[in-house]
């Protein structure tokens, strides 16, 4: 399953995904990665929380993002949740249409039972018709 976090730069989306991972961990029997474009937030991750810096790993096309997530799945048989902080941002996918790569995700979280949690720096009204049923969060 995919689940979206939208609104606009500046509206605290970063805040209520780290909210929303720290107190999943209490639920999750099994692991969670937490995907971002630095280590500024680490010390606001709770410990059981594997935080990958993104940047670190020059990926530089949608394709190769989601080869990433791919291999960190195939790694980690007991992943159940994966967040995405700055999504358009660490999946190279600013300005671009994010239809394509969502519905390779949801199809990666059917096939291996991972969760993916996504912050996506647009309004709700710029999102194509077919993702708005995944907003969890609108801001």
């Amino acid at each position: 399953m995919v689940q979206l976090i939208v609104g606009e730069k500046g509206k605290g989306k970063t805040k209520q995904i780290l909210d929303k991972v720290n107190s999943t961990i209490k639920e999750v029997s099994g692991n969670i990665v937490y995907l971002d474009k630095s280590t500024k937030h680490m010390y606001e991750l709770n410990n059981k929380v594997r935080l990958v810096d993104v940047s670190d790993y020059m990926i530089e096309s949608a394709d190769e993002f989601v080869g990433f997530v791919s291999g960190i799945i195939s790694q980690d048989h007991d992943l159940e949740e994966m967040y995405f902080d700055g999504f358009l941002k660490i999946s190279c996918l600013e300005d671009k249409d994010i239809t394509p790569v969502i519905d390779k995700l949801d199809k990666i979280s059917q096939k291996n039972g991972v969760n993916f949690i996504l912050s996506v720096s647009l309004d709700e009204s710029e999102l194509p018709e077919s993702l708005k049923s995944k907003v969890i969060i609108s801001l």
